[in-house]
């Protein structure tokens, strides 16, 4: 037998020739009371886009957002399928441009739409090249472009990024004898989908209703606009005397959104049995609803985020949406962002991988952003903004990801949260529990509903950098 120093066996027993002194631990703890934790759930998170929106009585169960008459329309993103290698625009996809806006015979566009051809370009290759003839429209199927022009003092600068669905520019097979007045690179391999100018005018002059509609567009005259496409208010200033002075009037969209709100739910089920006789020291139906509730806001910031509907990744304007310059979110890309949401930007949100690779492209440049406490919380901020971290800004199979800035708030046209409060049995503000029933088997149901949505009231109050890479190796 071997001792140990304290005269016990090495498996921890005392021998044998030894009697116990003093009673044993084992036997202690069942008279002890054993001190328990709330139940953990590993899924909650800080959720702070609920917490930072401001969050708007929606009475009636909607909300409408009204804005002035905008002329800006069909400039959009067009949309492609692939079978194998071969790409195609979908023909309905071709409305988004703005000389096929409201066209709808659909015969006529899948024509069109296939007398693009498929091309494929690497980094640095010359897509067009500026003072050469303009004579045909390019479609970015797949990859990322830049427009360069010519700078202020003679230096080439980067007018435009474009990526995939994005095009340039219908223009220019509308038009005889022009000329592209910049040039356009690729920086990652390329596929465009491109139709020429003899092309396109073969097909108009064997349509009539082609031709028609491309007639009136030419012929239409052009609307007093402001620079966001909005019909303008038409002002003087600076005169003097007594000058003819315009009139005016403020128009209005005829069929403003309605933002509707959204629900999630569920019955939470408690055999009475639990509720009645295992309620010390936890009262069992409190903690069952406490982390009901804690899946239904994950849930709920999920959705505001990512719904097709009215989540705010699809509720982007296209023009507020810019792809990054080199892939990793670098500090210049911020900025870029910071030029979209320009007008008192409250936060950025972004995945705490986008965060983490952001902060390593900071370090690689030498730069060391601040931070700035929040309730408490210390948290990174570029140029005094705030960036959240956000796990429902998902990452895809390619490890990218986005990063959003926005306004908030009514009074600043901003992006705001939508509830209904005074609920019948309300828990929280705009969450409900009601008893259901309880069922032959002595299984008690609660119903658990929580309501809301979100809104953009500008398109200029939520700007959106996309394909952030967050796994590349510096």
């Amino acid at each position: 037998m071997t001792l140990t120093d304290s005269g016990t066996e090495a498996n921890g027993r005392q021998p044998q020739s030894q009697a116990q002194l003093s009673l044993g631990t084992a036997a202690a703890r069942n008279l002890a009371t054993t001190t328990k934790s709330e139940p953990q759930m590993q899924g909650i998170t800080s959720r702070w886009l609920l917490k930072l929106l401001p969050w708007v009585e929606a009475k009636g169960g909607a909300y409408r957002v009204n804005r002035r008459l905008s002329y800006s329309v069909g400039d959009g993103r067009v949309t492609f399928t692939t079978t194998g290698a071969r790409i195609r625009v979908i023909p309905q996809e071709l409305c988004e441009l703005g000389m096929l806006r409201s066209f709808d015979d659909v015969e006529v566009l899948s024509a069109l739409a296939d007398r693009f051809v498929q091309q494929e370009f690497q980094p640095g290759d010359v897509i067009v090249e500026r003072g050469r003839p303009a004579d045909q429209i390019c479609l970015v199927a797949h990859g990322k472009v830049n427009k360069i022009g010519v700078g202020k003092y003679g230096d080439e600068t980067v007018l435009e990024t474009l990526v995939d669905g994005d095009h340039f520019t219908y223009k220019a097979i509308l038009e005889s004898d022009d000329f592209w007045d910049f040039t356009v690179k690729a920086i990652t391999p390329v596929t465009l989908l491109t139709l020429s100018q003899a092309s396109f005018e073969e097909l108009v002059s064997q349509s009539d209703p082609l031709r028609t509609h491309i007639e009136q567009f030419r012929n239409s005259p052009r609307r007093s606009e402001n620079e966001h496409g909005e019909a303008a208010i038409e002002l003087a200033a600076g005169h003097e005397g007594e000058s003819d002075l315009p009139g005016t009037y403020v128009d209005y969209e005829t069929t403003p959104r309605e933002y509707e709100l959204s629900v999630a739910q569920t019955v939470l089920r408690v055999h009475s049995r639990v509720a009645d006789l295992y309620n010390q020291p936890m009262d069992q139906t409190e903690q069952q609803l406490r982390l009901t509730i804690e899946a239904l806001r994950e849930r709920q910031e999920h959705e505001l985020i990512n719904n097709r509907e009215f989540g705010l990744l699809h509720n982007a304007d296209l023009s507020m949406r810019i792809p990054t310059r080199s892939g990793p979110p670098t500090p210049g890309d911020l900025d870029e962002l910071l030029s979209l949401v320009w007008k008192e930007p409250a936060f950025f949100l972004a995945h705490p991988r986008s965060i983490a690779a952001f902060g390593r492209e900071c370090t690689r440049a030498g730069i060391y952003p601040d931070t700035i406490d929040v309730g408490g919380h210390r948290l990174p901020a570029w140029r005094g903004i705030p960036i959240f971290p956000c796990n429902k800004l998902g990452i895809s199979q390619t490890r990218t990801s986005s990063i959003m800035l926005m306004r908030t708030g009514e009074d600043t046209q901003g992006v705001i949260g939508l509830h209904q409060t005074g609920l019948p049995d309300e828990y929280e503000p705009g969450l409900s529990v009601r008893f259901m029933n309880i069922t032959e088997k002595a299984i008690i149901n609660y119903l658990v509903s929580a309501y809301y949505s979100t809104a953009v009231l500008v398109p200029d109050a939520l700007g959106i950098l996309e394909g952030v890479e967050i796994g590349r190796e510096g």
